[in-house]
C-alpha cells in the first residue's frame, strides 16, 4: 500500500511538472532618479540643435533574462523640464506644449523587448503624451547588469533612443521653422528589488 501511494504521488508530482512547463524568474528593478533622466533635440529653425531634459523620472522594470522578455515602465513628470531657461521652461510647461497643468506625466511603457543574444537591443512600446498615445521603438546603444558593490545589490541600465513627430502629440507650435522631428533620448538606471 505504501509503495503504491508513493509511486502514486511520484506521479502526481512529475505530471504536473511537466504540464506547469519551465518556471523563469522574473526581475524586479525600480527606477533610480540619481541616473536615469530622458533629453530632447531638435533643430531650432535652421540655426542650431537646441537640447532639453526632464530631471524628474519614476517607474519599473521587470526582466527575464532566461526568456528574454520583460516590461519597462516609466512616468516623466512634464513639469520637470529643464532647458536651462526659466522662460522658456515656462513656456513649455504651457497649453502650447506639454500643457503640465492637465497632463502631468509622459508615459512610456513597453510591448516588446527585443535582444540579440544577452544584449538589448530594441524596446518597442507605446508612448503617451497631452493623452495621445502612438507606437515607439527606442534603439539601444548601451546596455549593462552588473552587481554594485555601493548599493549591495544588482543593477542594470540602458540608453535609448528614438525619433518622433511633435505634431503626432499636439506638440506641433512652430512647425515646421522650429522642426517638428525630435530625438528623444532615455537614459535609465534601475536597481533590483528583493523579496
Amino acid at each position: 500500500m505504501y509503495t503504491k501511494n508513493w509511486k502514486r504521488g511520484l506521479l502526481s508530482a512529475m505530471l504536473l511538472t511537466a504540464l506547469s512547463g519551465p518556471s523563469f524568474a522574473v526581475d524586479h528593478y525600480k527606477i533610480d532618479p540619481d541616473h536615469t533622466f530622458t533629453s530632447f533635440e531638435y533643430s531650432h529653425w535652421g540655426l542650431s540643435v537646441q537640447r532639453g531634459r526632464f530631471d524628474n523620472i519614476s517607474g519599473s522594470i521587470a526582466i527575464d533574462p532566461d526568456a528574454k522578455t520583460g516590461t519597462i515602465d516609466i512616468n516623466i513628470d512634464t513639469a520637470s523640464v529643464n532647458t536651462g531657461s526659466d522662460a522658456f521652461n515656462q513656456t513649455l510647461r504651457s497649453s502650447d506644449f506639454f500643457d503640465a497643468e492637465h497632463h502631468p506625466d509622459i508615459h512610456f511603457i513597453s510591448s516588446r523587448l527585443v535582444f540579440d543574444g544577452d544584449v538589448l537591443k530594441q524596446v518597442e512600446g507605446n508612448l503617451t503624451v497631452k493623452g495621445v498615445t502612438h507606437p515607439v521603438t527606442l534603439e539601444i546603444d548601451h546596455y549593462s547588469c552588473r552587481f554594485m558593490f555601493i548599493y549591495g545589490k544588482q543593477a542594470c541600465g540602458a540608453n535609448g533612443a528614438a525619433e518622433i513627430l511633435r505634431s503626432d502629440y499636439n506638440l506641433g507650435r512652430y512647425a515646421p521653422f522650429v522642426s517638428d522631428a525630435v530625438t528623444l533620448h532615455i537614459v535609465v538606471e534601475a536597481i533590483k528589488d528583493y523579496p
